[in-house]
């Protein structure tokens, strides 16, 4: 088992899944502190990757294209602070989270897990029921139903038609657009045989968004939402993939995976020498790795 725990969260890696806890740090988003515990399978990952700085360094995951509801709904638009896939590592965890990113990469590589698009959702996206104020409305989402509240901030002409119920049938799409600049984010449903061209302002199926501290949370129904919509590849397979298809039988060692076994056995000493690693630390990795051989 590899671990990581910092004041922006913890990862922890068992070889099959990679467990990521957000932290309680004042520093740490709220949208991360809501969303809470992800569990991301192997079978879900295309790579990762860590960054040093100065200061302090960033571990990446990269998850397989429509692996995820999340992503896909929020499409590319999450700053980094609010990625539930990035942590923010401290100076002298660097030889941890290097550690880390070895046993994924060797694990992808031994476990074969294809870097292509996935045909179904890996992740199951965030829990129902759900509500979020943000904007000029609430939006709420049981796991059948998207209902949308108005406040007194909202336009008269939105709002004069009284709190709108969405069955989850009746929805083609979500957008979810955060704010930027001079403009203004939404968080808006295309509703079957009921197409508009209305700005969000005037959008009966969209709550407007302003650029305050719990717009990005919006992102969150949007996700849940699209979590239950057809996968973007056409396809209609399971809510998971077959674990089959995500994780193929483990490939015996080769000899040149085994001299490379026994050259990261070397580092973990050096690291445990140097300090960089506890005893505590180096026992746990230096067992993994005892166990990959």
């Amino acid at each position: 088992m590899a671990e990581i725990i910092q004041r922006d969260g913890t990862w922890t890696f068992d070889g099959e899944t990679l467990r990521l806890v957000p932290g309680h740090d004042k520093s740490v988003s709220l949208l991360r502190k809501t969303l809470g515990e992800l569990t991301v399978p192997l079978g879900a990952l295309a790579g990762i990757a860590f960054e040093q700085g100065k200061k302090s360094g960033r571990l990446r995951l990269r998850l397989r294209d429509g692996s995820d509801p999340l992503l896909h709904a929020t499409g590319g638009k999450l700053t980094d602070s609010a990625d539930p896939y990035q942590l923010i590592v401290e100076a002298d965890r660097y030889g941890v989270a290097e550690y880390l990113v070895d046993e994924v990469r060797n694990a992808l590589l031994i476990e074969q897990v294809p870097s292509t698009a996935c045909s179904a959702y890996v992740l199951a996206g965030p829990s129902v029921p759900l509500s979020i104020s943000a904007g000029d409305g609430t939006a709420s989402f049981d796991g059948e139903r998207v209902r949308l509240e108005w406040n007194w901030k909202t336009e008269d002409a939105k709002s004069a038609a009284g709190t709108r119920s969405i069955a989850l049938d009746d929805i083609a799409a979500v957008d979810w657009q955060p704010a930027g600049g001079l403009e203004n984010g939404h968080l808006r449903f295309t509703v079957r045989n009921a197409p508009t061209k209305a700005p969000p302002k005037y959008d009966p199926n969209a709550v407007e968004l302003w650029g305050f501290k719990k717009d990005p949370l919006m992102a969150l129904v949007a996700a849940a939402v699209t979590a239950r919509l057809p996968h973007p590849s056409g396809a209609t397979p399971p809510a998971v993939e077959p674990v089959a298809a995500r994780t193929p039988a483990p490939a015996e060692v080769s000899g040149d995976d085994h001299d490379a076994l026994l050259r990261r056995l070397r580092e973990l000493g050096e690291l445990h020498r140097a300090g960089i690693l506890t005893d505590e630390e180096f026992s746990t990795a230096k067992q993994a790795v005892l166990k990959r051989m």
